[in-house]
């Protein structure tokens, strides 16, 4: 079994993938506008103490169960544990549920790509001078095109996912992931030379604590939402990556790694996003929450003059970019499933063919979420009145996003952290992540956050989550 399992090429091809999957819409999407949204330097010192104290604790053991096993998460779980074998299910499941709406904010990202190419040539699919809130309107209620940019998306994704770790996966990150920085690095420096751009600085790097005070579990809500998403946590896809990796690979250097490049990328796309929402729309445009990529922005865009539309092109190319290395990390965690289940039965799964209906039923659950336009066209959604208003605002996309991102991810860490601190043991844990020599050099701190400040983080995290979607 050990000579069928694929593996990456190189350690630097993982960490390409790894930080692919981390550095997703998460970062330029979610951050900018959740920082926005809580108090911008607050929410920012709350996510870098949940990245080290929570994010390190669940990146390092999810790639250890991982390696250890040489599983998917499912299999992982069942491998390892007598009292836990169940968990895996709650990573898998969440990022099948993701990928019902990300595939389709994918798409989106394709549609503006195309709209500001089109306004760069002067071509009819241009955005024919409409503002952002009209075309983001139009692109909701037209269903056909949201789902054709979906299937676009999709097909993307499927298609790298079907070359393989190291001849799909790990190849798209390699060129991906450097091209990505260089596209996020050229919007900055765009955005911070725009006039009015200094308050938006000031806002995301002035000390300022107002935010805690007034809703500290608010802001603490929004942030560990945020590091799950970003950080590609709780989901399977690090169980998932971990398995693919050699022994002779240090764990501990690289979660390190990706937790400290997701988060500077992270802060680069708030670099890249608040400054020139401020400097175009003042705070109320970096308020825009959710709005923000697709209104607020291409607004920003459409008020630069004639360099709006190929700053447009580079800044949707790199969202798009970013959502395609994420995508094809989830779509992983689905079809190693399927291959391990196989390889349970003595048999090899066709990866081609396995992507391939994964994909397929992605597609359809993605198209249900493309069709409801984030709830502008009428369809019926579970639960639709059974719970509060706290950011549950009856469409498809948010049932996913409050039954992934609301539960199973922070349930499936904390559970992790119980099985490792209290089943498995740190002992046997360090054992993995030194079998090449390599020394465990943050035992007592990884053993303190696992055991403790990390399961407490978790309930408070979780506890959050389910008062913020309004559930309790």
């Amino acid at each position: 079994m050990e000579g069928k399992r694929d593996s990456w090429g190189n350690n630097f091809g993982f960490l390409m993938a790894a930080i692919g999957s981390a550095v997703g819409l998460g970062n330029i999407w979610g951050f900018p506008y959740k920082m926005g949204a809580n108090g911008g330097f607050a929410f920012l010192i709350v996510y870098l103490a949940l990245a080290v104290l929570i994010g390190f604790t669940v990146m390092l053991g999810e790639l250890t169960i991982g390696r250890k096993s040489g599983k998917g998460a499912v299999g992982a779980y069942v491998a390892l544990s007598k009292h836990f074998k169940w968990v895996g299910w709650l990573g898998a499941l969440s990022a099948f549920l993701i990928m019902s709406f990300y595939s389709v904010l994918g798409g989106y990202c394709l549609k503006y790509m195309v709209l500001n190419f089109g306004d760069l040539i002067n071509a009819s699919f241009g955005s024919a001078g409409q503002n952002g809130g009209d075309i983001f309107g139009a692109l909701l209620t037209n269903q056909a095109e949201s789902i054709m940019y979906t299937l676009f998306f999709m097909i993307i994704s499927c298609a790298i996912v079907m070359g393989g770790i190291a001849g799909g996966i790990e190849k798209f990150s390699k060129f991906a992931m450097p091209a990505l920085f260089v596209l996020l690095v050229i919007v900055i420096v765009r955005s911070v030379t725009l006039d009015g751009a200094m308050d938006g600085l000031a806002f995301m790097f002035k000390p300022n604590i107002e935010p805690l005070k007034k809703d500290f579990l608010g802001v603490l809500s929004s942030a560990s939402g945020q590091m799950f998403f970003s950080l590609s946590l709780g989901m399977a896809i690090m169980i998932t990556y971990g398995s693919y990796l050699p022994k002779k690979e240090n764990l501990e250097r690289n979660s390190f790694i990706i937790i400290f490049s997701d988060t500077f990328i992270a802060i680069l796309a708030g670099l890249a996003v608040i400054p020139a929402a401020f400097a175009l729309g003042g705070e109320g445009a970096a308020l825009a929450g959710p709005k923000l990529l697709y209104i607020t922005l291409q607004n920003v865009f459409a008020a630069m003059g004639s360099i709006g539309p190929l700053i447009g092109v580079l800044f949707y190319l790199l969202v798009a970019i970013a959502a395609i290395t994420s995508a094809i990390s989830l779509i992983e965690t689905t079809v190693t499933f399927f291959m391990d289940s196989a390889e349970s039965k003595g048999g090899s799964g066709n990866r081609k063919v396995i992507a391939f209906i994964v994909s397929l039923i992605i597609m359809a659950e993605a198209t249900l979420v493309a069709a409801d336009g984030l709830g502008s066209n009428g369809l019926w959604v579970p639960f639709q009145k059974s719970f509060g208003v706290h950011g549950w605002n009856d469409c498809w996309l948010d049932f996913m996003d409050v039954m992934s991102e609301g539960i199973m991810m922070p349930l499936g860490a904390l559970l992790m952290c119980l099985f490792i601190g209290y089943e498995y043991g740190i002992k046997k844990f360090g054992e993995e992540i030194t079998i090449a020599g390599f020394p465990f050099r943050s035992e007592a701190f990884f053993s303190l956050c696992c055991r403790y400040i990390a399961p407490i983080g978790l309930a408070f995290v979780l506890w959050g989550q389910l008062k913020n979607f309004g559930i309790v």
